[in-house]
């Protein structure tokens, strides 16, 4: 996911897809520690797309307040 994509987002769908990734990345922590995670590449471009969320959100931040 790049951040125009995420910038096109509302507000409401960034929040759900920030819950969806974070338990997305708690499952791969897990499946980790088992040592039965398949990609583990895709652990590092999740971390990457929750931050690029929690950037997007506090620009919007920024800008009403």
């Amino acid at each position: 996911m790049n951040i125009a994509e995420i910038r096109q987002l509302s507000a409401d769908e960034l929040q759900g897809k920030l819950e969806e990734l974070r338990k997305q990345l708690f499952e791969m922590n897990f499946h980790r520690s088992m040592q039965t995670l398949q990609k583990p590449h895709v652990v590092r471009q999740t971390k990457k797309d929750i931050a690029r969320i929690l950037t997007v959100i506090k620009e919007r931040e920024r800008n009403a307040g």
